[in-house]
């Protein structure tokens, strides 16, 4: 498959031949499904945490005596069927939500996620990414050319991801402050990162570097 190959000024710098391979696949919506669920049970964060009845404050003494009182008995003011008690089968942070995922479905998962957005136009090309000054205003001029390629491409919720080779302080710091887009090495491209944005650029390198 040719795609164009464009310059930060949005100018066709030639084409590029991505394989079917990678870029080729046909869709598996039961492969990318089950991958994209276990990455995200593996990058989730066990947080909620309730306190049972061994662990809330007090109720170290009987509220009154087993007998004679007319009341029901009780043990503890801390019992699960009093207020500001503690709670029974409540979530705990020592749950864990991590799932095993083989290393050759997370790679195919990926490359049919890629092939899907190569088939809806959702991928850009540059022959190279460099910025004179590490400033904003130069990656926003770049995006603001690609505009010329992708008309929402820095729309409110398409955002963009950039894949480069080597991540370098200059470009990290000319982009950090665009919030239509986003900066990662190609070696950390997985399906669900892939999925979150809709559009993916790439450089000549780092599409190298997929291959």
């Amino acid at each position: 498959m040719k795609v164009k190959v464009y310059n930060q000024s949005a100018e066709e710098k030639g084409t590029i031949d991505l394989p079917d391979s990678i870029f080729g696949l046909k869709w598996n919506a039961d492969l990318v499904h089950q991958v994209v669920e276990s990455q995200r049970a593996n990058s989730r964060r066990v947080i909620a945490h309730a306190k049972g009845r061994g662990e809330v404050r007090g109720g170290g003494r009987k509220p009154w005596r087993q007998k004679g009182t007319g009341r029901a008995r009780h043990g503890s003011i801390r019992s699960p069927i009093w207020k500001g008690g503690g709670v029974t089968h409540g979530p705990l942070k020592e749950k864990n939500y991590k799932k095993k995922i083989n290393k050759k479905m997370a790679k195919k998962a990926l490359f049919t996620v890629l092939s899907a957005k190569s088939r809806d136009g959702e991928i850009v090309v540059l022959d190279t990414l460099m910025f004179e000054e590490p400033k904003t205003k130069h990656a926003a001029g770049m995006f603001g050319a690609l505009k010329a390629v992708k008309s929402d491409i820095t729309k409110k919720g398409n955002r963009a991801l950039v894949l480069v080779q080597k991540m370098e302080d200059t470009i990290k710091r000319a982009m950090r402050n665009l919030p239509y887009a986003s900066l990662d090495e190609a070696r950390n491209l997985y399906a669900l990162q892939t999925m979150q944005y809709k559009y993916l650029v790439f450089t000549k390198e780092s599409i190298e570097h997929i291959k």
